[in-house]
């Protein structure tokens, strides 16, 4: 008897349409669909007329389940892991299945699709090209501290997750260390009340502690750290800004928007080569 196959598949993070026509394939095949949540997972079930026995592989029971589901497998019965939302053993059960899986030598096929960490990279704005995803948040403001001080020297974009009853607090360390550094975070995605709050950590969370209280499900993306310029590169960096007719704010938003240098340090460049001889020239413009 051949072995069965287990399939890793993704689901929606919030909306139901965005399930993928091979994940529902795949979910109507397969002999169990094991669940993070067999009530979440029943609501997708039932939407898209999927007969498939559901059992629950949650955090808690991930240890014992696993075995159950290395015998179906033995058995020839093709099995579907799936997460609450989004892709198991990313943040969410199923890593230990797969790794057990694998060591057993039966076939494992990821199933892709929706993902919160993708999609709130995408709609960013940020240099997406190499990213670091950090997973959740920590609970402590200690914790949180070193969290965002490691955080702030990664020079490629970071992206993690977070609650709605943490982020606040979250929000008051980060504006702490981060400064002036791009955030985007991304509220409820794909959902009825989606919402992306851009700017300093500091202007989110002066918009979040206006509310009463805070709802959804939470992806945060931090723009990368700022490569050093030495004082020729800035130089010229500055002055080529310059010749395009840039100054004051102006030409520092620039220069971090094409260069990814600190406002304050072309600012302050600007300044410093706006105090020659052609002073007048450069205070023109605000």
């Amino acid at each position: 008897m051949n072995s069965g196959t287990l399939f890793v598949v993704a689901t929606p993070i919030g909306n139901l349409d965005d399930m993928t026509i091979r994940g529902l394939e795949v979910l109507r095949t397969a002999d169990v669909i094991a669940c993070e949540d067999t009530r979440k997972s029943r609501i997708l079930t039932q939407k898209w007329g999927i007969s498939a026995r559901l059992v629950s592989l949650h955090k808690f029971s991930e240890s014992r389940k696993t075995e159950m589901i290395l015998e179906r497998l033995e058995k020839g019965e093709n099995v579907a892991i799936v997460s609450d939302a989004g892709t198991p053993a990313i943040s969410d059960p199923g890593g230990m299945v797969v790794r057990a899986a694998l060591d057993k030598g039966f076939k494992v096929v990821p199933v892709p699709g929706p993902s919160s960490i993708i999609a709130a990279l995408s709609v960013s704005g940020m240099d997406c090209s190499a990213f670091t995803f950090l997973g959740f948040s920590p609970r402590k403001n200690e914790q949180r501290r070193t969290f965002f001080e490691g955080l702030s020297k990664e020079g490629r974009t970071c992206v993690f997750l977070d609650t709605p009853h943490r982020i606040v607090d979250t929000l008051k360390i980060a504006a702490e260390t981060l400064g002036e550094r791009r955030v985007a975070l991304m509220r409820e995605l794909t959902k009825f009340h989606e919402e992306i709050l851009a700017g300093a950590a500091s202007e989110i969370l002066a918009d979040l502690e206006q509310r009463q209280k805070v709802k959804g499900e939470i992806v945060v993306v931090v723009e990368r750290s700022f490569r050093p310029l030495d004082k020729i590169d800035l130089e010229e960096i500055v002055r080529s800004l310059i010749d395009e007719g840039l100054s004051g704010k102006r030409l520092a938003d620039e220069a971090r928007r094409r260069f990814h240098v600190k406002k304050s340090e072309a600012y302050e460049k600007f300044l410093e080569i706006s105090e020659g001889p052609h002073e007048d020239q450069f205070r023109k413009q605000p």
